[in-house]
């Protein structure tokens, strides 16, 4: 009971590490890209009786470790909901979803579910071949472009611009379409989503068309079965492609979601908050009285405090009007990331309908060959059914004339002739 009651509770003292435990590895990759991640016999199971979890961490400098944090660890670091946590689960499975909160952008594309923060990126650790290749990428353009070096605040107002100039004068060019670090994570897990997503609707277009082709021309059952499978296929493929591209289109169209991610820039603006705040607070006047000192009733009018008040004022306009700007422009950075992989997936959309719209046309194709052939048989039948019709005719003269009893019809001669004539005539009349 003592030990249950202890694994349930939460640490009266946290410690740097979090409730961290496990082998970590630092890793910086190589430029021959070896393998990230050795030694990986967790795939992001939960141990029996720990409730911890295998993660794979991945820092604003391209390093990699794998780390072990139970759930309730991850929630107070990442300061997220039990429910975002879960679109996480790889046991679920949940659409794809793109979610903006306060101090993380939580991420399930496909393959691609990972935590996104100002300073890190945490996947759950998975031998899955994307993942591999997601966190390998972003290693490498983590490394190659120096994220970490530009975009670690120490206490400093760094923006947007800031940042760049001192991107600027570290490499001697200009960077443009510079991201932050939390942009350029959630940039590679859209490029890896899309890909997937393209992969496999070429991959279907390569199957479709000549099993298409070839139903048009061999109608079959086994064929037919073939182009059954392949629709159930499509279909699943486009509301994935669907659900991706409603979500890219729903944060675009939505500014405030999008302000929401902008990790570095809050943080940022917190810690110059925080600096600011206590360099107020320490401001001394020039007669050596602290300006935050109650003022005596019988003192001299307070100048000091006016000129506090002034100052924060200053201040506050200041943060407002660089938060402002700094929100404008990077929601323009992030609305023209994703509407450069709104229109990837929209593409790949694109492919999809028109192979459903192919699959359409052959089924269309069918249906008419279909309705021929019924056609043909209907005046097959037709025919017989004339034909029996005749048959009983000539079952009906027979029947007349192969009666036992005497009638005067019997005695002449012809009678049978001019009978035989006039079924004859009736038959090919009916056959016109």
């Amino acid at each position: 009971m003592e030990d249950l009651k202890e694994r349930l509770l939460p640490p009266k003292v946290p410690k740097p590490a979090s409730a961290i435990n496990l082998r970590e590895s630092s890793y910086r990759p190589a430029a021959f890209g070896r393998q990230p991640f050795q030694s990986v016999d967790v795939l992001g199971l939960k141990k029996r009786g720990q409730g911890l979890r295998s993660w794979i961490r991945v820092d604003t400098y391209g390093n990699s470790q794998i780390i072990e944090v139970d759930k309730f660890t991850m929630m107070r670091r990442c300061d997220l909901p039990a429910r975002d946590l879960r679109l996480l689960d790889p046991l679920f499975v949940y659409p794809s979803t793109i979610l903006g909160r306060e101090k993380a952008i939580v991420v399930n594309l496909e393959q691609i579910r990972c935590i996104i923060t100002a300073d890190e990126v945490l996947l759950l650790n998975s031998l899955d071949s994307y993942v591999l290749q997601y966190v390998v990428e972003l290693q490498r353009r983590l490394t190659t472009n120096g994220v970490g070096d530009v975009w670690q605040s120490d206490g400093s107002e760094l923006s947007r611009r800031r940042g760049n100039r001192n991107f600027d004068s570290v490499f001697g060019s200009t960077s443009p379409d510079y991201l932050p670090f939390e942009f350029r994570a959630l940039e590679v897990a859209l490029e890896a989503a899309c890909k997937f997503l393209d992969s496999q609707a070429a991959e279907l277009e390569i199957e479709a068309y000549p099993l298409l082709d070839e139903l048009t021309s061999k109608i079959s059952t086994l064929n037919l079965e073939r182009a059954r499978r392949l629709k159930s296929r499509l279909l699943a493929l486009t509301r994935r492609v669907q659900k991706v591209r409603d979500e890219i289109e729903q944060l675009m169209d939505d500014d405030g979601d999008m302000a929401e991610m902008y990790l570095t820039d809050k943080k940022s603006r917190m810690e110059s908050s925080f600096y600011g705040d206590q360099s107020v607070l320490g401001y001394r006047s020039t007669d050596g009285t602290s300006l935050s000192a109650p003022v005596s009733p019988v003192a001299s009018p307070p100048d000091g405090r006016k000129l506090e008040k002034s100052l924060s004022i200053a201040r506050s306009r200041h943060e407002s009007m660089r938060s402002s700007d700094s929100t404008t422009e990077s929601i323009e950075e992030l609305e023209m990331l994703l509407e450069a992989y709104f229109v990837v997936i929209d593409s790949t959309l694109n492919k999809l309908t028109s192979l459903k719209e192919y699959i359409d046309d052959t089924e269309d194709f069918i249906n008419i060959q279909l309705d021929n052939v019924r056609n043909q048989l209907i005046q097959f039948e037709l025919l017989l059914t004339t034909a029996t019709f005749v048959v009983a005719i000539f079952g009906v003269v027979a029947g007349i004339f192969g009666m036992n009893f005497t009638i005067p019809l019997f005695d002449n001669a012809g009678a049978f002739k001019w009978k035989t004539d006039a079924t004859l005539d009736v038959k090919r009349n009916l056959y016109k």
